[in-house]
Order: structure tokens, then C-alpha cells, then sequence
């Protein structure tokens, strides 16, 4: 499916659920946000976000403890629970939020070369879902970024029909 249609499938669903996402982004760069907003009247369902790139941003934007990201860092699920926490707290309108943090290279650590977790979280109830995706056999660092953003809205698009066929 292309990010576009994906990104459409995810509007609809943030619609028929009646839920307002808020994205809170790392390794993808506004990438997710972007692919969202390419579609024509997500101001309706699409708060905002924030790109937290560097561990200081993590820290000052979502509160994330520096403790946290030293050990066991920023790609880590604890990370990517926290930021998807912080950023719903941002934003209080969103009833829904999803991060994405990874690394995605060049010169990243072999244990980490091409790991990214991605988190989603509604505000009700109040918890994390946290997914480990791992793309390192895609070669070059755009194309894995494209690939991770086509994963997060997958992974955002199965979690609202979900919730959608619970709520209907």
C-alpha cells in the first residue's frame, strides 16, 4: 500500500472513530506528520506533533528522563512508550497518539543498525503498545526512513480498526 493510501486509510479511521491523533517522531523526521498531512482535511483528526531528534529534545519537549535515555537509551521501548505519553499529555485534545524512535544509520552500532520501535497510546485507557521493527536489509537511509513510515501508519491503521470494530 502507498504512504499515501495508507495515510488516507488512517484519516478515515481517525474519523469514524472520532479519536485526534498527536505524533511525537525521531528517527522518521516529521516523515509520519508529512504523509498525514499530504491528505485533504486531516485538520479535522490530525492535532500536531513534535520531532524530537536529539536526546536534549526528548528530555525538554516529553519529559523524558536523561537516566532513561542514557540506559537503555533512545531506541528502546521504554523510550518510544514515553515519548507516545508525552506527547498526549501536549496535546489534550488528541485521543490517540503514536512515537517512532530508531536508528536508522549510517554508523549505527551492529546491535542497533536498522531497529525502530513504535508506540501507540490512547489517552483511554491510559497505556502503551510498543511494536520492534527491524529494516536492515533495506539499503540507505532514505529508504529505510520510507519504509518505517509506510510501517507506522500500518501499524496505526490496524490498531483504529480495531478500536473501530470494539467500538461499533
Amino acid at each position: 500500500m502507498s504512504h499515501r493510501a495508507a495515510a488516507r486509510r488512517v484519516v478515515n479511521l481517525l474519523e469514524r472513530t472520532g479519536l485526534k491523533l498527536a505524533v511525537a517522531e525521531s528517527c522518521t523526521g516529521g516523515l509520519v506528520s508529512g504523509a498525514l498531512t499530504a491528505i485533504p482535511g486531516v485538520s479535522a483528526v490530525h492535532c500536531g506533533g513534535v520531532i524530537t531528534y536529539r536526546n536534549e529534545t526528548k528530555s525538554a519537549y516529553l519529559g523524558i528522563p536523561a537516566s532513561l535515555l542514557r540506559r537503555p537509551g533512545p531506541v528502546s521501548p521504554e523510550v518510544a512508550e514515553r515519548m507516545v505519553m508525552g506527547v498526549l499529555q501536549k496535546t489534550p485534545e488528541a485521543g490517540i497518539g503514536v512515537s517512532v524512535t530508531g536508528h536508522l544509520g549510517p554508523d549505527a552500532p551492529a546491535d542497533l543498525d536498522g531497529r525502530v520501535y513504535v508506540a501507540i497510546a490512547e489517552r483511554r485507557p491510559r497505556r502503551a503498545v510498543c511494536h520492534e521493527l527491524t529494516c536492515a536489509a533495506i539499503e540507505g537511509r532514505t529508504g529505510r526512513q520510507n519504509w518505517v513510515v509506510g510501517q507506522v501508519l500500518k501499524i496505526l491503521g490496524e490498531h483504529l480498526e480495531l478500536h473501530s470494530n470494539q467500538a461499533g
